[in-house]
């Protein structure tokens, strides 16, 4: 078989995006592969008879894009990057860092699509494990500074940061940030730990990338996208920077370094 590869890079725009995908429409693809929440939603209003394949999107069912995961409908299917569970983890990993920690911010964009499934999967867990939660809200990277700043007036407090175009785009200002304000932070995305964020937990993207070739493959050879079921994560990895640490005056149980994937030191 032979494949033409035609890309475009939005960088998080919603307009540069919708842009993009007509663009793409225009061109008359067999199959359209969407990296992100953004990308999606600009396919799917460009088309609804061309195969889409998403990967990284959190929530599809409650952003509209499909039906549900076992029968999405239409002509959307792909990959999810959020459970439910994995803001727990968040939790349970600031608390095993910190055990002081009364606080946790959770840093989000509440015009994201799926920031209340988000929101909500962490706040039933924080009731059990005793913590304060508190919705840091951004709407633009100008927002970071006073957001950021005001939540860390109080003492034994931490921060989480979900994933979304916003935040990825503003990851260095974030980590310094929450450097200077000395909150220690858990992403979602190994990246912000590479640039010196202090620990992330999430999702292995190129595990999706890759079990998302298997449902373009048989896509392409006749299969609807509506007969796919829509899938979750099912590989997790963890990075953590021991020179953010250090700066910090943090000490990382041993239990969290041997589960690390990487450990930057």
């Amino acid at each position: 078989m032979n494949i033409s590869l035609v890309t475009r890079w939005s960088g998080g725009e919603p307009e540069l995006a919708q842009q993009y995908a007509k663009e793409l429409v225009s061109a008359e693809p067999d199959l359209i592969l969407a990296g992100s929440t953004i990308g999606l939603d600009a396919a799917r209003l460009a088309t609804s008879t061309i195969p889409i394949v998403f990967v990284g999107v959190s929530d599809p069912v409650a952003a509209g894009f499909i039906d549900s995961l076992a029968k999405p409908n239409g002509n959307i299917t792909g990959f999810t990057s959020f459970d439910v569970e994995t803001g727990g983890k968040w939790l349970e990993i600031l608390r095993s860092i910190v055990p002081a920690t009364r606080r946790i911010g959770v840093l989000m964009d509440p015009d994201y699509p799926c920031y209340v499934t988000r929101w909500a999967g962490i706040s039933n867990v924080g009731k059990t494990l005793g913590v304060e939660l508190s919705q840091v809200a951004i709407r633009a990277g100008a927002d970071l500074e006073k957001a950021i700043s005001e939540f860390a007036k109080e003492p034994n407090s931490g921060l989480v940061v979900l994933s979304s175009a916003l935040t990825s785009a503003n990851s260095h200002l974030i980590i310094e940030l929450v450097q200077k304000y000395r909150l220690p932070t858990i992403y979602p995305f190994s990246f912000f730990v590479r640039q010196g964020g202090l620990i992330s937990y999430g999702l292995d993207s190129r595990d999706l990338y890759s079990r998302s070739a298997a449902y373009v493959d048989r896509i392409l050879k006749g299969a609807k996208p509506a007969d796919l079921p829509v899938q979750r994560p099912t590989k997790y990895e963890m990075f953590v920077n021991l020179n953010t640490a250090r700066a910090l005056g943090l000490t990382i149980p041993d239990k969290l370094l041997l589960m690390a994937d990487e450990v930057i030191e």
